[in-house]
């Protein structure tokens, strides 16, 4: 079952995350086939104030062995970090439960 992964950065993080967003757009793009959606969080300004991540692994040790690879987290840069299972049932306009 997916697990949807919610960060929450430190204060003062902001230029720590753009110097190591490269670095995690690549851990994502290769770890991508784990991926069904991922993001950042913003305020109304439109300032990063964490991410959301919804992975296809089957255990809360993948999730969290998945989340402890980003560079994000090997920066220490989360103030916060939560796991919990995730059940789809909408994506992208399309539904995956029995609507009868």
């Amino acid at each position: 079952m997916p697990y949807l992964i919610s960060t929450f950065d430190r204060p003062g993080t902001g230029e720590l995350r753009a110097e190591i967003r490269p670095a995690h757009l690549r851990y994502l793009d290769s770890t991508k086939h784990l991926l069904i959606a991922c993001g950042a969080k913003l305020d109304e300004d439109g300032v990063a104030t964490g991410s959301l991540y919804l992975v296809d692994v089957e255990t809360r040790a993948e999730a969290e062995e998945y989340i402890a690879g980003d560079p994000f987290a090997q920066a220490d840069m989360f103030r916060e970090v939560q796991i919990e299972r995730w059940r789809k049932a909408f994506v992208d306009g399309k539904s995956f439960v029995d609507l009868g």
